[in-house]
C-alpha cells in the first residue's frame, strides 16, 4: 500500500477520462497478461488484443499519460505494456 501515494488525489476530473475508456466494462484480466502459467504466445495474444482495443480508444493518450506520471508498474495502459512504459521513461530520463 505504500505505492498510493504516487496516485493522483481522488478528484472527479483526475479520473474522469477513465468514462470514455473502450476497456470500460471488459474483463480486468483481458489488461493484465503477464500471467506466469500462460505461455509465451499465450500472453502474447493477450497483450495483442488489449492493444487492439487501445488502438481506438479515445482517451489513448490520457491512459499513457497517466500511466507514466503515477507510473503503473502493471498491465496495458495506454496501449503499452509495463516494460514498454518503463523504456520510454528510461529514454526521457536519458
Amino acid at each position: 500500500m505504500s505505492g498510493i501515494t504516487r496516485l493522483p488525489r481522488p478528484m472527479l476530473e483526475n479520473y474522469e477520462w477513465q468514462q470514455r475508456g473502450l476497456c470500460r466494462g471488459s474483463d480486468v484480466e483481458q489488461f493484465f497478461t503477464d500471467d506466469p502459467d500462460q505461455s509465451r504466445k499465450a500472453r502474447n495474444d493477450r497483450t495483442e488484443a488489449a492493444k487492439a482495443v487501445c488502438a481506438g480508444c479515445p482517451v489513448l493518450q490520457q491512459c499513457l499519460d497517466h500511466a507514466l506520471r503515477v507510473p503503473e508498474p502493471y498491465g496495458i495502459w495506454g496501449g503499452s505494456t509495463a516494460s514498454e512504459r518503463a523504456r520510454m521513461l528510461w529514454d526521457v530520463a536519458g
